[in-house]
């Protein structure tokens, strides 16, 4: 089964408080096995990769649950229910969700809070969430896929709006960028005339040139992929070079026959689409910058213990 969203975990984690005094560990382990989550389930883990999904949501859904005064924080990774929170249990609720928590004037007050610390004229990011099976975490993360996406789609389009040479010296610096030349001064270099035997770009990726990566590069637009005749034509351009090993990048994307024919080649060709472009040179920060940086605090458990 799929992990269920938080707000379907408050009713399960307020269960699990019943009897006094409860380790948040221990919470998510019990609920994980009420619900038959399997390992995979629990495996899975935000785009962070430093919490599980299932165990951020039980943790939101603890957060909303102390808001509206059902739950209250004990000691560290601790709580227990509160005489509100046993009243709700003892009316067998079939579901405890946002909406059932606004009939609380603290969940209220919360709920209003939040709004005003909101830019004037935003929407309230309450009433956001609320809105979404997702937590806080997960709809900060999906706008900023979001971001990226957008962003991805503008540095194709700006790089199939300029000169194929600028190309070219752009798939060298994103090379260099990600440590191919290691620091030797020079290391890369864009080809791109005539007499390059179909090669636009070598990096040396050592002093003396002993081992070197040859770089084909196709600014083509999306939907004029690349077929295998051209893998082919990189693969005897390789030989030429006596080389083992090239990268393939193009900003569209590659045939089924494409991929398949360098798979089968006697030598290393890596395919780069244009996708998987954009996706490297926002990591690296190739045209693109950071305009902002947002820091997500949480609080110090040591400090107050």
């Amino acid at each position: 089964m799929s992990v269920p969203d938080y707000q379907s975990l408050m009713l399960p984690v307020l269960a699990a408080s019943s009897k006094g005094e409860v380790r948040i560990g221990e919470v998510i382990t019990k609920i994980a096995g009420q619900l038959g989550l399997t390992p995979e389930d629990r495996a899975k883990l935000l785009p962070s990769g430093r919490q599980g999904v299932f165990e951020n949501r039980v943790h939101w859904a603890k957060f909303y649950l102390g808001k509206a005064g059902l739950i209250e924080a004990t000691r560290r990774g601790h709580f227990r229910i509160t005489p509100r929170g046993q009243q709700v249990l003892k009316t067998n609720p079939l579901k405890i969700d946002n909406d059932f928590l606004g009939q609380f004037e603290e969940f209220k007050q919360f709920k209003e809070s939040s709004s005003q610390s909101v830019a004037h004229g935003s929407a309230s990011i309450e009433t956001e969430i609320a809105s979404h099976a997702e937590t806080p975490d997960e709809i900060m993360r999906v706008a900023h896929k979001q971001i990226e996406a957008s962003l991805a789609q503008d540095l194709l389009d700006r790089i199939c709006a300029s000169p194929p040479d600028f190309f070219e010296r752009l798939i060298v610096n994103l090379l260099l960028s990600m440590g191919y030349g290691g620091s030797a001064a020079n290391a890369g270099r864009a080809l791109g005339r005539s007499g390059d035997d179909g090669v636009d770009g070598v990096i040396d990726q050592d002093a003396l040139g002993l081992d070197r990566v040859y770089v084909q590069a196709k600014r083509y637009k999306n939907g004029n992929n690349i077929g295998s005749p051209a893998i082919r034509d990189f693969f005897g351009s390789l030989d030429r070079h006596k080389a083992a090993k090239g990268l393939f990048v193009t900003t569209s994307t590659f045939s089924p026959s494409a991929r398949e024919t360098a798979e089968f080649l006697s030598k290393r060709i890596v395919l780069i689409d244009g996708e998987q472009l954009a996706i490297l040179m926002i990591r690296y920060n190739v045209g693109c910058r950071i305009e902002e940086t947002l820091h997500i605090k949480k609080i110090d458990e040591d400090f107050f213990e």
